[in-house]
């Protein structure tokens, strides 16, 4: 401590010696006492000199405070002395008419102190226990202690509260408690806890600080609240700003739709404090913490998907076209609903269909427009709407569409009723204020951003410069602008306009280089020596001419790449060239434009660069080095290269549109298939039902049927019994309706007879049939097989004579051209003589190439023959097949027949069952005394039968 003796030897105002020695006495009673009340009494008296004798006390007392702490716990009181003490000694709340030396020395006072303090870890562990206890004097300075430490010391302070067991648990039950003033002190508390940790971060989160810090908003009144409303804001801030784990957790516990709330303000013209705008302005904040560009691209993605589910970004765009807003209210609404639209193409959707509440309606764009192109409207307003504009365009080609489309001729609105946005841009882009030229080329750019298609469909734009001169296209009136010597922020928004334009873009260059004008001033920009101003504007004309070289595509004889490059070497040097465009990213303003896409300056002079132009810039700059320093030949290899990667990347999209096509087909065919599947299993079960069904009417039957031959055997003992006790007439109607239904049955037997007769009668006659049809089948194919092999043999013997005679030609032609030769070599031959040996020649070999050509034929002949006889083989397999066939079919007709007959010989005996019960039946009725003429029907019944049974007896005779 021979350190802080120094720092109080060094104040000219000291305290008195009398003071000095009551510390002193105070610290000894603290130390030495046995009495509690008299240590407490020291205390307290030490805690009302620590204020005023900070140093002293501190110096003095520290170390018998601590002791105080460790060793009387039982008593809250004491404990709440000596951490009010502690707190005074540590913290810095002064006074603020101190003089600024003072209040320096009284910070570095406070860090000492706290250095003191946590030099040992046991105290800070000390002061998490002591938090514990619920008694307001022990709890509230504690809080206000641990939040003073960490002020002084947040970095070493936080690392010892993450290494205690269940440390920030425990100030996560201050959060609970049910005193406003602890609650909030806790709020602050775990503010400076939190701020740039992000494990203690990911800690308090998952302690559910979002449920209870959403619960304190919601309770405070939402954007009305106090100042423990902002407290919470920032807390929030402190666990969301690049903490992805907690962003994400935050999305997946659904909180994102718990802020809706906050932002139903109304349409207002009062009531707007400067608390509540503070508070709003914070919530709006915490919004794009969550959707920040700097953010993972998936994470903010799904955020901005949530925001608009839950209706999030239709109330922000409330706000945005509400009156009564005040203007730094409307400008972080504006940058906040950039950000929620940022990339997300149903985000972008909705905000281009937002209109703003007038007569007629007008979209929320247009109305925005209107603002940034309004020299009079404020600064950080019309950066807000820019942003805005960018935020809508960027990754929408829709959208960018959507702009360049109102500036074509077919959708310009003649009456001129409305204005549209492609209109403000142009009055923007041709206006006298140099930062309305600026952020309208800027924000023309950006509709043009990666948008190949875009940039040939803005060549057709058409301007009217002044009443009867002819139209002038919006590219060409640019460069006119520029030839024009304009301010330096205008022409540099258009230069980064006609870039953007340009690039990748070979139709717009060559639109560019048939103004003759063109590059004549590029080059004489580059050319010159200007001073340090005018070097951007050099640096970016470089910039377009070389863009107009390498994407150049040699279709303008007098502006090819080679001559372009020939220029350049003549007139600037290509060293120089070179120089002057690195001129750009040299420039101050560019490296702050590079770092986030949110044009933010401080006044309008700094705004000269565009996010998305410094990074075209990076891309190119590299590539038009190359292309100044590259021959023609590798110029063309190049080219060469450039068509050979175009037709590879072709044959690629072309086969990823093959397996695209490919899945769907695949998707398709398994979901048929697993519908076919469904299908089968149902009707497997349908099956398996319908079997069971079978089995049981079969067992049915079966059952029936024995019943009904127990049923035959008890009626006829029945009938015996009833002759011998008497039968009643009742029983005798009975017996006739039985002798009906054995009627009715005998003539569906033999109705049923008659049809299996008649089928048996059919099965033979097809028999029979077959079998002639099959023999005559097979003796035709015979004979057609003989005559074709014999016709073969005939060919072949034809061909063998033929080749022979062929053989003996070529022979005898070899021993007439080796005679020929024998002569020539000894005797010189006569003009006759050779003649005739070529005649004769010429006679053999035309002999030969009939004899070639016959054989050919011949050839072709026995070709076609084989083909026919590989057909008959093959009618004849047919037939064989067939044959086979029709055996099978022979044979199932045999055993439906051996059915039939078996069928037929079990109804012969059902009749002959049926006989004997009428038979049984009649001698019942005689013995009834039943009359004479029924008997004589029944007879004449049975003889029937007879007459039948012997019918049937001949027919199965004749059968055999």
């Amino acid at each position: 401590m021979n350190f802080l003796r120094g720092v109080m030897g060094g104040q000219s105002a000291g305290p008195q010696h009398t003071e000095a020695e009551t510390i002193q006495k105070l610290c000894d009673r603290v130390a030495s006492s046995t009495l509690l009340d008299d240590r407490r009494n020291a205390v307290r008296a030490l805690k009302s000199l620590s204020k005023k004798y900070r140093l002293e006390v501190g110096i003095q007392a520290m170390e018998h405070l601590i002791h105080v702490l460790q060793t009387d716990r039982s008593d809250s009181e004491i404990i709440g002395y000596a951490l009010d003490t502690l707190f005074n000694i540590i913290s810095n709340d002064e006074e603020e008419e101190v003089e600024e030396n003072s209040t320096r020395q009284s910070e570095d006072l406070g860090s000492q102190f706290t250095e003191i303090f946590i030099k040992q870890q046991e105290n800070v562990t000390l002061l998490l226990s002591l938090l514990e206890d619920f008694d307001f004097h022990v709890r509230w300075p504690g809080v206000k202690l641990l939040t003073s430490l960490l002020k002084h010391l947040g970095p070493q302070v936080q690392q010892i509260i993450l290494v205690s067991p269940m440390g920030v648990s425990r100030l996560m039950d201050l959060l609970a408690d049910s005193r406003e003033v602890i609650r909030n002190d806790g709020v602050l508390l775990l503010q400076a806890l939190t701020r740039s940790n992000g494990a203690i971060q990911k800690i308090v989160a998952f302690e559910n600080a979002f449920e209870r810090l959403l619960d304190i908003i919601t309770e405070e009144g939402n954007s009305d609240g106090g100042i423990v409303v902002e407290d919470c804001l920032i807390l929030l801030q402190n666990l969301l700003k690049n903490n992805n784990s907690n962003q994400n957790f935050f999305k997946e516990g659904s909180y994102i739709q718990r802020m809706k709330p906050w932002f139903e303000v109304g349409d207002e013209n009062s009531g707007w404090s400067a608390q509540k705008v503070t508070n709003l302005h914070l919530m709006l904040q915490l919004i794009r913490v969550l959707v920040s560009p700097t953010n993972p691209p998936g994470a903010t993605s799904s955020c901005q998907k949530a925001m608009f589910q839950c209706g999030l970004l239709q109330q922000l765009c409330t706000i945005l076209m509400a009156t009564g807003i005040p203007a730094d209210i409307l400008t972080e609404t504006i940058n906040t609903v950039s950000e929620v639209i940022r990339g997300c193409q149903v985000n972008q959707d909705y905000f281009a269909s937002v209109n703003a509440p007038s007569n007629p309606p007008r979209p929320a764009i247009v109305v925005l427009l209107m603002s940034m192109v309004n020299e009079r409207q404020p600064f950080v307003l019309r950066c807000a709407v820019l942003y805005c504009f960018q935020c809508f365009l960027y990754k929408n080609q829709k959208g960018q569409g959507e702009i360049v489309s109102t500036l074509l001729p077919s959708t310009i609105d003649a009456t001129g009723n409305s204005v549209s946005a492609g209109q403000l841009l142009c009055g923007g882009l041709f206006s006298t204020d140099s930062l309305s030229n600026w952020c309208a080329a800027v924000a023309l750019a950006h509709a043009l951003q990666e948008n190949a298609t875009q940039k040939e469909q803005l060549l057709r734009v058409q301007l009217a410069t002044s009443i009867g001169n002819p139209p002038v296209s919006l590219l060409q009136q640019c460069t006119n602008i520029l030839s024009q010597g304009s301010k330096i922020q205008t022409r540099v928004g258009l230069l980064m306009l006609l870039c953007t334009w340009l690039s990748n873009c070979p139709i717009a260059v060559t639109h560019f280089l048939h103004n003759s004008a063109n590059v004549p001033f590029l080059t004489g920009q580059i050319a010159e020596n200007l001073g340090e101003e005018e070097q951007l504007v050099q640096g970016l004309c470089a910039l377009l001419l070389g863009i107009s070289i390498y994407f150049n595509d040699n279709s303008l004889e007098n502006y090819m790449k080679e001559k372009l490059k020939q220029l350049i070497e003549k007139r600037i040097g290509k060293e120089n060239f070179i120089e002057k465009l690195g001129f750009i990213s040299k420039h101050e303003l560019y490296s702050r434009a590079s770092q986030k896409p949110q044009p933010n300056f401080p006044s309008p002079e700094y705004m000269i660069f565009d996010h998305e132009f410094t990074k075209l810039v990076k891309e190119l700059e590299g590539v038009i080095t190359k292309a100044i320093y590259k021959s023609s030949e590798e110029d063309k290899k190049e080219e060469e290269e450039k068509k050979t990667l175009e037709q590879h990347d072709s044959i690629v999209t072309h086969y990823k549109n093959v397996i695209r096509e490919q899945d769907l087909q695949l998707e398709e065919l398994k979901q048929q298939i697993s519908t076919l599947k469904c299908q089968n299993e149902q009707l497997q079960t349908a099956v398996t039902q319908q079997v069971s069904q079978i089995q049981q009417h079969k067992d049915q039957y079966n059952l029936l049927k024995v019943q009904l031959g127990k049923d035959n055997q008890h009626q006829g003992s029945h009938g015996d019994g009833a002759q011998m006790n008497g039968i009643q007439p009742e029983e005798i109607g009975r017996l006739r309706e039985e002798i009906e239904n054995l009627k009715s049955n005998q003539e569906l037997l033999r109705s049923q007879l008659a049809e299996k007769d008649s089928l048996i009668e059919k099965l033979k006659s097809s028999q029979t049939s077959p079998d002639t049809n099959e023999a005559t089948a097979s003796a035709r194919d015979s004979e057609q097989i003989a005559e074709l092999k014999q016709e073969l043999a005939t060919l072949k013997s034809q061909l063998n004579s033929k080749s022979v005679e062929i053989t003996k030609l070529q022979t005898e032609k070899q021993e007439l051209l080796q005679k020929t030769e024998a002569f020539a070599q000894s005797v010189p031959v006569s003009g006759e003589s050779e003649a005739a040996i070529a005649a004769k020649t010429t006679d053999v070999e035309g002999r030969l190439s009939a004899l070639l050509q016959e054989t050919k034929e011949l050839k072709n002949e026995i070709k076609a023959l084989s083909e026919e006889r590989t057909s008959i083989k093959e009618q004849l397999d047919s037939s064989n097949s067939t044959i086979v066939i029709l055996q099978n079919e022979k044979n199932q007709l045999e055993v439906n027949i051996k059915d039939s007959k078996k069928e037929q010989d079990d109804l012969l005996v059902l009749l002959a069952d049926q006989d004997q019960k009428i038979l049984s039946l009649k001698d019942k009725l005689k013995e009834l005394g039943h009359p004479e003429e029924e008997e004589d029907e029944l007879e004449s019944i049975d003889q029937d039968d007879e007459d039948d049974e012997d019918e049937d007896d001949d027919k199965s005779q004749g059968d055999n």
